[in-house]
């Protein structure tokens, strides 16, 4: 792992280099209570990009992973997340990356599209479709799922998956429950629809977390919908048809 300060808050990152030649830059972004190793590594997410040409950066989100820990939910606005993707950009002197997120890494990318298209030649929101304009994020209740003393006493079934998965990743809780709390923000149509990077939306047609992606794409007016077939949330993230997906729209832009 390799770190930086961002604005006073260490990031840490990986950079991935192509198997050959030198390689357009990938700066991929987790999803919450997630980290790089997990949502990008594990997957093969990293070797596939890495495989096909591209320098894949990763980076572990504030109050994730290896990166520090904060309690304050103001810390955790998507708009102070994506500060952290564009710091590191700026860290590596990269003038410009592709950027792909999943789940709240994608409504991060959103939020950077919006802050610093300049640093962007194109937008990857994967595990999140319409509920990036009709939906803040997770349910609050997650967040309260982060703060009971056991898993035993949840019964709410979304509720005990995001505290099992945290649990799995051995996740601070505390700052998992201030970043819910934290990065509710939605953007409005028009804020969508001033998006104009080439985008690709990808969500399983079983996650019932996303919203759906045709629907997003409709208020885009440079974006694609790729369906990742009988998958859900936590399923399309490393789907091949998601893989295949996401190498065929990098090769097709501009």
């Amino acid at each position: 792992m390799r770190y930086f300060n961002s604005n006073g808050v260490s990031i840490a990152y990986v950079d991935v280099p192509p198997h050959e030649g030198q390689g357009d830059p990938i700066l991929l972004i987790h999803g919450f209570a997630s980290n790089h190793v997990v949502n990008w590594a594990n997957t093969l997410w990293i070797k596939t990009l890495a495989r096909a040409g591209y320098r894949v950066i990763a980076f572990d989100n504030r109050g994730h992973g290896e990166s520090e820990k904060l309690y304050d939910p103001e810390a955790y606005h998507s708009y102070r997340m994506a500060e952290d993707a564009t710091r590191l950009l700026d860290h590596l002197d990269i003038e410009r990356a592709d950027v792909m997120g999943y789940s709240m890494g994608a409504r991060i990318t959103a939020h950077m599209a919006l802050a610093a298209p300049e640093r962007m030649r194109s937008a990857l929101l994967g595990g999140l479709g319409f509920h990036l304009v009709d939906g803040v994020g997770l349910p609050l209740g997650i967040a309260d799922a982060m703060e009971v003393p056991s898993l035993d006493e949840l019964t709410d079934p979304m509720q005990r998956m995001f505290r099992a998965f945290a649990e799995q990743t051995r996740s601070d809780l505390r700052a998992l429950a201030a970043c819910i709390r934290g990065s509710r923000q939605a953007l409005t149509k028009a804020e969508v629809a001033s998006i104009t990077l080439p985008t690709l939306v990808s969500v399983g047609t079983n996650d019932d977390v996303a919203g759906s992606g045709p629907e997003l794409v409709r208020l885009m007016p440079n974006a694609t919908a790729l369906d990742i077939p009988g998958r859900d949330h936590n399923l399309a993230v490393g789907d091949k048809v998601h893989k295949q997906g996401v190498l065929d729209f990098l090769a097709g832009r501009p």
